[in-house]
């Protein structure tokens, strides 16, 4: 039973409902006794069954509404914010991936920039009081000063996934500045737990060593990266979004801070803060299965960086929130749920 949500951004548009951080994040608003509109295409970028399953635990709540529409149809994302009328927004919705980036860059462009362009249009239309949008640890491309930081300079990226990422912060920011749109883009690093995605690590390496497949180890296994429990960056999302960017009354055009401005605009990392390295996430996984692994040692991929680590100052100063779940308890779970999902026999 949910208690009618006390919160002001109480209808809510979560874009990629159907997806990894959008499922989970769609279940907390609602436990929240918020209204959930969840728009999905369902593409098959991966086994849509496992979207289906995530969707049909949603689908049997109340306050959630199923919406199959693609983000870059300009005429049916204009009727669904004119039909649903959104306090707020969070755009989770992309072509993800880094990899696959290099194989069909296209589909990012009709994903990353065209759909973000009609979220940001039916946002300036109908008074919607907060967009959050997913940006990406990837922005930070080339730089290697670390941790990253949210007012360092992101103006090398490394494969075109980053580079539409970085592009939405820009559309962000412009619409800001142009109709006063409160926008807050949130750079997550490496998301992992249950649920998750069939390509990313954790869910490869846990189904090729239980298969007895060798996995591919990139960079020879000295990849850094700040592994991120999903709960954690949920309860990111959720505690930006009750708080509307406002604009930064000390940023300034001769020194501009990248992750501010003069309009209610604001970028946040929501990571670890707590780079692993690649070999000891694997470690982890072989002590949950009781299994090792047979590892293909191979070098650094191209559009891949060889370490991410999350500066979250800015997070902990204005929402008062560190992720902290680590992978030795984060590990678990995912095995837990994997094994669960798939029946697969201890």
């Amino acid at each position: 039973m949910t208690t009618k949500s006390s919160h002001t951004i109480k209808k809510i548009l979560v874009t990629g409902a159907a997806g990894f951080i959008g499922y989970h994040l769609s279940g907390r608003l609602l436990e929240e006794g918020r209204e959930v509109v969840g728009l999905d295409n369902m593409n098959d970028y991966y086994d849509p069954v496992l979207k289906e399953a995530r969707l049909s635990r949603l689908i049997s709540h109340v306050n959630f509404k199923s919406v199959r529409k693609d983000l870059s149809d300009r005429a049916a994302m204009e009727e669904l914010f004119v039909t649903d009328k959104f306090d707020g927004v969070v755009n989770l919705a992309a072509q993800a991936g880094v990899r696959y980036s290099l194989i069909n860059p296209q589909s990012y462009v009709d994903s990353n920039l065209v759909g973000f362009m009609n979220v940001l249009e039916g946002c300036r239309h109908n008074n919607v009081k907060h967009l959050v949008f997913a940006s990406s640890s990837s922005v930070y491309g080339a730089n290697t000063r670390m941790p990253f930081s949210v007012h360092d300079n992101v103006d090398h990226p490394v494969s075109i996934y980053a580079a539409t990422k970085k592009a939405n912060e820009l559309m962000a920011h412009t619409y800001s500045h142009l109709y006063g749109l409160h926008c807050t883009g949130l750079r997550f690093f490496t998301v992992y737990g249950p649920w998750g995605r069939p390509d990313m690590a954790l869910f490869l390496f846990t189904n090729a060593i239980l298969e007895d497949r060798p996995i591919d180890v990139f960079n020879h296994g000295k990849m850094r990266r700040d592994f991120t429990y999903v709960d954690d960056i949920v309860e990111g999302v959720v505690r930006v979004m009750d708080r509307p960017a406002e604009p930064n009354p000390g940023w300034t055009g001769d020194a501009p801070d990248p992750s501010s401005s003069y309009v209610p605009y604001k970028l946040y990392n929501i990571g670890n803060n707590q780079p692993v390295e690649l070999l000891r996430f694997i470690e982890i996984i072989e002590e949950c299965l009781g299994k090792k692994a047979r590892k293909n040692l191979l070098p650094l991929q191209p559009g891949d960086v060889p370490a991410t680590y999350a500066n979250i100052d800015d997070l902990m100063r204005d929402v008062g929130f560190k992720p902290s779940t680590t992978l030795e308890e984060g590990i678990p779970r995912f095995i837990a749920w994997y094994k669960d999902y798939y029946k697969v026999l201890s």
